[in-house]
């Protein structure tokens, strides 16, 4: 299962970097042609924001498998391995039931907004909410796989806190001495 995460999220990771070459080639020959040539590429504007929306999405998705998301441990670090596995546990779940209602929400409005056209591209705007779709199906995917690998116990005490301190934070960290940072990661 860690084998297909992890090459989905190369896949997604290809995926964004795609999108926002596109992004560039929009905006960048929009503003040339607008500038030098008195014209335009309608669309640009339009599909330049529902990539950025999509890439947004993708990459907080790439970040919750990475434990890339920066947060608070100072407390966290300071508890026994059961306190922080509790933490973790009822972090996952507070996470899922997020994800859940995002999951919810995005459905409704790709449901509202099936027959709703955007104004430049006549493309329906369900495209829009759908990335929640997808991001809140494949989140509660990576949420689930980490709260059976917490409960299970297949991860070790010094990775149960599973956030990122500030790059500054574990710089510092490094630099005093102390150790690698959060999760034992340098």
């Amino acid at each position: 299962m860690n084998r297909w995460i992890d090459r989905s999220c190369k896949a997604i990771e290809a995926v964004i970097a795609f999108f926002l070459a596109v992004m560039v080639v929009l905006v960048f020959g929009n503003v040339v042609l607008r500038y030098g040539f008195n014209s335009g590429i309608t669309v640009s504007e339009e599909v330049s924001r529902w990539l950025f929306i999509w890439v947004t999405f993708l990459g907080a998705l790439v970040a919750l498998k990475e434990h890339g998301h920066l947060g608070m441990d100072m407390v966290v670090q300071k508890l026994p391995p059961a306190g922080k596995k509790f933490c973790a546990v009822a972090g996952h779940l507070v996470m899922l039931y997020i994800v859940w209602l995002l999951f919810q929400g995005s459905l409704a409005q790709t449901r509202i907004n099936w027959d709703v056209t955007a104004p430049v591209t006549g493309a329906s705007m369900a495209i829009v909410y759908s990335v929640g779709i997808v991001f809140s199906v494949l989140a509660a995917a990576i949420l689930a796989l980490d709260l059976y690998r917490i409960l299970s116990g297949q991860i070790a005490d010094d990775e149960l806190v599973m956030i990122q301190e500030s790059e500054e934070a574990v710089q510092l960290q490094q630099i005093l001495g102390a150790g690698p940072g959060p999760g034992g990661k340098p």
